[in-house]
């Protein structure tokens, strides 16, 4: 196992800040469980060990253990560590630990799929996170990062709008550049309510922005479109 990290979390203000909003989004979130389907195709956990980076609340724990060997959850916000572990203290094969992603809690080749959604790998940056990945997944293991498009989608408008920062040329450079390959997903949302829709934007996206994309939109749907990078060890 790695050394604590001396270095602080990035700060997620959506999930950190209203995680009962963010459980809105996770339930919007591809209705038709397509991400779901292509990591299955291309590394099914069944049966294995997984390791969730970013867990956050732990929405997705109890999904994985349904056929998982084991499954352990690391999450660097306390709070949210705390509502993971309750969310899952029922089921006896998830772990949930405190920990970053640069200096994982869990031992060398000891995992055989990754998931990381929208949590640290943004790309460029991320490469103590990527180090971490090839010391404790084993061989024949797969890891995932699931993160926005920008280049498509309504969601992908509202995105670049949003953050102009990000540059997508840069994001998928880096990612080819270690080795990653990618699959796009239309996932879409889908809420039940108009007004979980208008909650969720604007956790997701700045003021001015946020605005915008709601009276631009009507209904209670949005198509939106993420990249699945995925690499084999």
């Amino acid at each position: 196992m790695t050394g604590a990290s001396t270095s602080k979390p990035r700060p997620s203000p959506n999930i950190w800040n209203t995680p009962e909003l963010y459980e809105l989004e996770n339930r919007a979130a591809d209705p038709h469980g397509r991400i779901l389907a292509a990591m299955a195709e291309l590394g099914d956990w069944s049966g294995r060990t997984m390791l969730d980076i970013g867990c956050g609340t732990g929405f997705h724990l109890p999904l994985w253990a349904e056929s998982a060997a084991h499954v352990t959850g690391v999450e660097p916000h306390p709070p949210l560590v705390s509502l993971a572990k309750r969310r899952t203290r029922r089921l006896g094969n998830v772990t949930v630990l405190a920990g970053m992603a640069e200096s994982l809690p869990v031992p060398d080749a000891s995992v055989d799929v990754v998931h990381a959604r929208w949590a640290y790998f943004f790309g460029p940056g991320s490469e103590p996170g990527l180090r971490e990945l090839g010391r404790v997944v084993r061989r024949g293991g797969t890891a995932f990062v699931i993160d926005n498009d920008p280049t498509r989608s309504t969601f992908g408008q509202w995105f670049r709008r949003g953050y102009p920062e990000v540059d997508p040329d840069a994001v998928e450079r880096f990612w080819s550049s270690h080795g990653w390959s990618r699959q796009r997903i239309d996932m879409g949302w889908a809420f039940r309510t108009r007004e979980a829709l208008e909650a969720v934007v604007r956790i997701e996206l700045p003021p001015e922005a946020a605005e915008e994309a709601l009276a631009s939109h009507t209904g209670t749907e949005v198509d939106y479109a993420v990249n699945l990078w995925w690499r084999g060890f």
